[in-house]
């Protein structure tokens, strides 16, 4: 059995907010946005814990947030019977996180791997719950810094080479670079990398260049669709909103081994169309894009 302590960070609340999970001195993570609330660091932890582990059999997770811990064992069942709405009909927060979790658990469930909760009192002493703690908080006060925090060497053990300070987004991305997925994949592998792509889409995350950066392999580069070569600092100095979305047609997926996917699609919009193809590989347990590349067609 594997135990781990998850625990999530938010200095103001809502404010710069980290998340950590801690098993040995082997084995940890850490991450976080610029804002965000403590129930959404607690809850990212978890997610990030489950993901990293899958496979595991056993798995223990010690928290000391009775809101997470009550969310899987209690409300989830309600929750999602009353189409995400709480008793009194207002919509459950942090939905999209909850959906996830359940999805993680489920999908654990159906593979015949068990998980359990335990709560912890926070700030106690506990060897765990402390270090999850101090991961957390020192994610939330990076990015209260505008720095990224250390992603840590997750469950795999082989810790990641470090990601540059990211810089505050100035100006309007070039449409370049990502369209977004829209289909079903097969495999696990497939559908957290297509999960990640969205991620990349959604103007929460590309409004934040430090969450970026932490989905960007440290030697990420990409050839835009004008024939422009993007570095992972121009990127995250220009990064912003898309300006608009375009449809996605896929053309292929291509597993290049365990740890890399090659995802190839066409994107159409009100700019025209182009062929685009985006490298992802896992390292330390963690999906990060490596490369991307967009041809135009017209």
């Amino acid at each position: 059995m594997i135990t781990a302590a998850a625990d999530g960070s938010s200095l103001g609340n809502p404010g710069p907010t980290g998340w950590g999970w801690y098993i040995d001195d082997a084995r940890w993570a850490a991450g976080g946005q610029r804002t965000g609330t403590n129930n959404i660091g607690e809850l990212s932890a978890v997610v990030d814990l489950l993901r990293q582990t899958r496979g595991v059999d056993e798995l223990l997770i010690l928290c000391d947030s009775q809101y997470v811990i009550n969310s899987v064992t209690k409300w989830m069942a309600g929750w999602k019977r009353k189409g995400w709405r709480k008793a009194d009909g207002k919509p459950v927060m942090n939905r999209e996180l909850l959906e996830e979790l359940d999805r993680l658990m489920a999908e654990r469930k159906a593979e015949g791997g068990t998980v359990r909760f335990e709560w912890v009192k926070g700030h106690a002493g506990h060897p765990l719950n402390e270090a999850a703690d101090r991961l957390a908080n020192g994610a939330a006060a990076a990015y209260q810094r505008g720095a990224v925090p250390d992603a840590g060497p997750g469950f795999g053990g082989v810790t990641p080479a470090a990601a540059p300070t990211a810089r505050a987004a100035e100006v309007p991305a070039s449409p370049d670079l990502f369209d977004g997925f829209d289909f079903l994949t097969d495999t696990p592998a497939e559908a957290e990398v297509v999960r990640l792509e969205r991620s990349l889409l959604s103007d929460e995350v590309r409004a934040d260049a430090a969450s970026v950066a932490a989905l960007l392999h440290p030697e990420w580069e990409a050839i835009g669709a004008s024939g422009r070569r993007w570095s992972r600092d121009e990127l995250l100095a220009e990064i912003a909103p898309l300006p608009e979305r375009a449809e996605l047609e896929v053309l292929a997926t291509h597993e290049l081994g365990d740890d890399a996917l090659l995802l190839v699609w066409r994107s159409v919009g009100a700019r025209g169309s182009a062929l685009r193809s985006s490298l992802w590989v896992r390292v330390g347990g963690r999906w990060r894009q490596r490369f991307h590349q967009g041809t135009p067609e017209d």
